[in-house]
């Protein structure tokens, strides 16, 4: 049976070499017009820069038909867009002076007086509920009704508002810090837009200035819509600077390497042009730029470079052995062309498995960052090759760096420790496992939206002072139905939402509940003449008459009016909380649902939670699994690629575990140093895997071509192709390790901790390629040293001469 197979796969190995000639050919050939269709094409990609949006939403993590997102667009329609409050607060005693205290309130005044704000909730404006003693009705009086103009007036009206007025406490002040604020709520139309950033880094940043430059107090800003505002700034700014310091840092350590001006210039042009298309094809799929998605074009260079070496390397060999330019262009399309290729296609299909997420986030950026992995190779092949063939030979001294001896020095110390420490090398290996795996059971899963931004960032030590003041700020939503019209204000309901009010209270990283409740009280205090110790929900005696005027105070006064449906049948309770942790946020979460089944009888009433913060909990653990099965299938496809190229299930699991071992232990460094894992994070692993596997291809491409000129000789094989590819896959592996480490430089925690972690699993991938993988290469010959078990290849995927930067 073996006699067809092996006609069929000579077929195959020649079919490919052909093809790769051919392609050299018409490369070469046709130069000027392939550069021009080049830059036709780059200038296409150019012009959909003007298509590219940055995201002015927060990221969903969940799949649309998701029931949670279901549920929140539901509270959408009900009730509007919940995060359009942005919060402005000052705790300095110099703000109770007259002349600040105006200043305050002429700040809310200008603020209220933009089109982009729908009303704002300050001192200035705030609504005190006065009884009418003649009419006998309720009526709304302003706070402030005189001009003020001595500290006395202030005193008093301080002293008025922390004693008497509990409806404001967490609303607009802390009683106990002394910290007033104001409310700011933005038309709910623009929040989602572009139109709510340029208001806030145009129009708002600067009022605030202006009022801290006059008064000298210090200004605390937050809430979503500016926290978001700020956030996505950042990430503009960054990617900038991540594609110089990308640039700087694989330009210097390839000029190190190559010791060549012309080199280096030409790696940076193809590079640059990868980066240009991978905007252009942002814009031209018109996708949003958001935090994985800012990160391509800075991966793209990183990536690109090792194509480069690989080329650039394979020319300067092929010149310095006959000199001949020609015939030197031809071989490194012919020879190297599959190579890159192939690394290259399992790199994309990395990223690829993102695709297979129901996360629209990961969706688009597998979906740019795999074909922008392709077009760079596309673009490496095709100029590289055609800009030398303009340029005269290389000198002699860019040649030198073939000969380097602390290179040599690098090679022959891996090769003696697989030569003779092989038993060193598994137990090393076999204690990385288990510590590892250790490691893996005390990792945490993050699910919170704040922890990846920059935290030396104003606007994050804000939502800081905010959550100390004011306990939190990331919003959470119940949303009663009490399946009735007017249900909402039957004394029944109101006592039941208040209950529940009161176990939010009692949860210390819950603020003080918002809902229909508190006016009602505030009512029946105004009732009794402002009173503070009425403040509480009234008698069933006193519910009539205060619950007319409460219906009336709900149409007249801003403040509530989108706690209760047009048709009182639905109310909702909104609180903010604090940046916690996933499993507390998970019994914070378990706890009020045990509360609202006690509280709400299933039969009479509809309750669910729901808000940003929930919603951002709940992407990141569905994020986690979907990421997990991506990984698994990263796994089976190279699984399959091996399979496809060796043709036995040995050579697939010798090939796998190099790879999956360096995923393992950077698992257990992220449980050991408590990074945990998020949305951020939990790329690395699909990202490293599918570019440290590139090592392994050459490694074995190598490995097999020696073995049928050795003829099987497995020793002398593993050695050869450890001294001849260890070079390329160290330099490009240096590279790898730099290009990602620039990530480093990221003011986000997430960004951070990628490029960490994905060097240091492509370092840990390098040292397990070339020591693990040989290693086990000669430890298992006798079971896999037959010429059934290791046929020959179906793809020569490597030339005879190899990548090796010696002669």
């Amino acid at each position: 049976m073996s006699f067809p197979v092996e006609v069929s796969l000579e077929m195959v190995a020649k079919l490919t070499q052909g093809f790769w000639a051919v392609t050299a050919r018409v490369i070469l050939r046709n130069r000027i017009l392939i550069l021009l269709l080049i830059t036709a094409f780059t200038v296409f990609m150019a012009m959909q820069w003007e298509n590219m949006r940055f995201s002015n939403s927060q990221a969903n993590l969940l799949p649309d038909d998701h029931p949670l997102n279901l549920e929140y667009q539901d509270f959408l329609k009900l009730f509007g867009e919940e995060g359009n409050a942005v919060v402005f607060a000052v705790n300095d005693s110099a703000l109770y002076s007259p002349t600040n205290f105006n200043r305050w309130n002429k700040l809310s005044k200008q603020l209220g007086a933009f089109p982009e704000v729908d009303f704002v909730l300050s001192t200035d404006n705030l609504q005190e509920l006065i009884k009418d003693k003649e009419k006998q009705e309720f009526v709304l009086e302003p706070f402030i009704k005189t001009e003020i103009n001595t500290q006395k007036e202030v005193d008093t009206l301080v002293n008025h508002l922390f004693n008497d007025l509990p409806f404001y406490d967490n609303l607009l002040f802390n009683k106990e810090s002394r910290t007033v604020r104001t409310v700011m709520y933005l038309d709910k139309d623009i929040v989602n837009t572009s139109v709510r950033k340029d208001f806030i880094l145009r129009d708002l940043t600067s009022l605030v200035d202006n009022f801290e430059n006059e008064t000298g107090l210090d200004v605390h800003i937050s809430g979503m819509p500016y926290i978001r505002t700020m956030n996505s700034q950042n990430i503009i700014d960054e990617i900038g600077k991540f594609i110089l310091a990308a640039l700087g840092v694989t330009s210097l350590i390839f000029f190190f390497f190559f010791r060549s001006v012309r080199a280096t210039f030409i790696s940076m042009f193809v590079v640059i042009i990868g980066v240009m298309w991978a905007f252009g094809i942002l814009g031209l799929l018109q996708y949003e730029i958001t935090v994985l998605t800012a990160l391509i074009p800075p991966l793209i260079i990183v990536i690109g470079i090792p194509n480069c070496i690989f080329l650039i390397n394979k020319y300067q060999q092929e010149v310095k052995k006959h000199g001949n330019q020609a015939l030197s262009l031809q071989r490194v399309i012919s020879k190297i062309g599959n190579a890159t290729l192939m690394t290259n296609v399992t790199t994309a299909s990395g990223f690829a498995t993102f695709i297979i997420t129901d996360s629209k986030l990961l969706k688009e950026f597998g979906i740019v960052a795999s074909i922008n992995i392709i077009g760079i190779f596309i673009i490496s092949l095709l100029i590289i090759p055609i800009i030398y063939s303009f340029m005269p030979l290389p000198k002699t001294k860019h040649l030198k760096h073939l000969n380097k001896k602390w290179v040599d020095a690098f090679v022959s110390w891996m090769e003696r420790i697989v030569r003779e420490k092989r038993i060193s090398v598994y137990i090393t290996s076999i204690v990385l496992l288990v510590v590892s795996i250790i490691g893996i059971y005390q990792i945490d899963i993050s699910g919170s939206p704040i922890e990846d931004m920059p935290k030396k960032a104003d606007f994050f030590k804000d939502i800081r002072f905010f959550e100390k003041e004011f306990d939190g700020i990331m919003p959470v939503e119940i949303v009663v139905d009490t399946k009735r019209p007017k249900g909402v204000l039957k004394p029944a309901t109101l006592k039941r939402m208040d209950e529940l009010g009161n176990v939010i209270d009692e949860i210390p990283e819950l603020s003080k509940p918002i809902s229909v409740v508190n006016l009602v009280k505030y009512s029946k205090q105004a009732f009794y003449n402002g009173i503070p110790k009425y403040y509480q929900l009234p008698t069933t005696q006193e519910n009539n008459f205060i619950m007319d005027v409460a219906r009336k105070s709900s149409d007249n006064g801003n403040l509530l009016k989108s706690f209760v449906d047009s048709t009182g049948q639905m109310a909702r309770i909104t609180t903010f909380m604090k940046d916690v942790k996933t499993d507390r946020m998970e019994d914070i979460e378990a706890r009020l649902l045990e509360n609202i089944a006690k509280i709400f009888p299933e039969e009479r009433y509809s309750v669910y939670m729901t808000g940003s913060a929930l919603l951002f909990l709940k992407g990141t653990k569905y994020l986690v699994k979907n990421l997990i099965l991506s990984l698994a299938f990263a796994i089976f496809l190279i699984a399959l690629f091996m399979a496809y190229l060796f043709r036995s299930f040995r050579m697939i699991i010798i090939s796998l575990i190099p790879n999956l071992l360096p995923l393992v232990v950077t698992a257990g460094v992220m449980g050991f140093v408590g990074v945990p894992i998020k949305p951020s994070t939990i790329l690395v692993f699909s990202i490293a895997f599918g570019i440290s596997v590139d090592d392994t291809i050459h490694f074995l491409a190598k490995y097999r071509q020696e073995l049928t000129e050795s003829r099987w000789h497995i020793k002398n094989s593993v050695y050869a192709a450890l001294r001849e590819t260890g070079v390329s896959m160290f330099y490009t592996s240096i590279v790898l390790f730099f290009g990602f480490s620039v990530f480093v430089i990221s003011s986000f925690g997430g960004t951070v901790a990628l490029g960490a972690l994905v060097s240091a699993t492509l370092m840990f991938a390098m040292l397990a390629n070339l020591i693990l993988l040989p290693s086990l290469l000669l430890s298992l010959e006798r079971s896999i040293a037959n010429k059934e078990v290791l046929r020959k290849p179906q793809i020569d995927i490597l030339p005879k001469e190899e990548l090796n930067t010696k002669d």
